[in-house]
């Protein structure tokens, strides 16, 4: 196992798909003489040249909407976006256009995109820089969201997202492209879409929680083992298609369980998670299903405001207590 970056491992995973199949290109904001934003594509454009690894001007929408027919013409790109945020401007490509195309052609055309850049809160930027957008694509037919939590996963998905013929949107926290692990070296390494993992053994409670999420919920995991409190981790992985087959096997050996978002609570992912949960696994429940999400407020730029309102371990712990008659 390598031990990288998660930018390195996106970029292990761009360079070994472009040097696979030469339909494969990058375009985005700054993605060839810069590097990358988030130096994600850094040493490509050498590589690769300008044909390959195109920058863009300031333009979501026009980029796209390039990135889109290309796809119908049957090559295979990856759209950079330098946050999710900048990425509502390319809503309408991406939603109207790139999720419907297979439908609405009768099959007759696909589009093999990949969407990718940061999502959610990057740290002390004001409100129109902090929102988490998985949750809005994943309400589309003919999208699949990706949210990884790990390099590993980061390189093995986004592999298995340049392959599909169908358009994917891949989510990247910002805070996390310097986080270190492992990663293998098996060639040609890739990861399922739609497969949740155990990330975490436990016997006590199940909680559900990906992108940076999955870290705090592994920080309050080891803060309620001191109390003798088992927490088994799930990490979806994939947004949508969700594996609610793992979660459901967990909950029927812990009988309870916690879902941790970093969204706001209405119509989120920890919204629509808790409606399968009880439909698929309500006789197994010994407590009602606990959210940790943001509250239903903007981001605040003050730094001590902010702290409050991203979700933390301790609010973890105080779901974990409330599912376990502890509180």
């Amino acid at each position: 196992m390598a031990v990288l970056q998660f930018r390195e491992a996106l970029m292990q995973a761009i360079d070994e798909e472009m040097d696979r199949d030469e339909k494969v290109f990058i375009m985005g904001e700054e993605v060839a003489e810069y590097n990358g934003a988030y130096k994600v594509t850094e040493g490509l454009l050498d590589k690769y040249g300008f044909r390959r690894v195109i920058d863009t001007p300031i333009s979501e929408l026009g980029f796209s909407g390039i990135g889109v027919g290309a796809a119908m013409n049957g090559l295979r790109p990856i759209v950079e976006f330098m946050t999710f945020n900048f990425a509502v401007l390319a809503a309408d490509q991406i939603i109207n256009h790139a999720s419907k195309v297979r439908y609405m052609l009768g099959g007759q055309a696909s589009v093999p995109i990949v969407f990718r850049g940061p999502n959610a809160s990057a740290g002390q930027l004001g409100a129109t820089h902090s929102v988490a957008y998985d949750s809005m694509y994943a309400h589309f037919p003919g999208l699949s969201v990706i949210y990884p939590s790990e390099p590993d996963d980061a390189k093995g998905l986004l592999k298995s997202a340049i392959r599909s013929d169908d358009p994917v949107l891949f989510m990247e926290s910002e805070q996390m492209y310097g986080l270190k692990g492992e990663v293998s070296e098996a060639e040609d390494y890739t990861i399922p879409i739609g497969k949740a993992k155990v990330k975490r053994e436990g016997s006590d409670v199940t909680v559900v929680a990906s992108g940076k999420m999955y870290h705090i919920a592994k920080q309050a995991a080891s803060e309620l083992e001191k109390d003798g409190v088992e927490v088994e981790i799930i990490d979806p992985r994939t947004i949508k298609p969700f594996d609610i087959e793992t979660v459901v096997n967990s909950i029927k050996k812990t009988n309870r369980c916690v879902i941790v978002d970093e969204a706001h609570p209405f119509g989120g992912m920890a919204a629509e998670v808790g409606f399968l949960i009880q439909r698929e696994a309500f006789d197994y429940l010994d407590a009602p299903v606990q959210r940790v999400t943001l509250p239903d407020v903007n981001a605040p730029f003050s730094k001590p405001l902010f702290d409050l309102w991203l979700p933390d371990a301790k609010n973890v712990i105080e779901a974990v207590n409330t599912v376990t008659y502890r509180k």
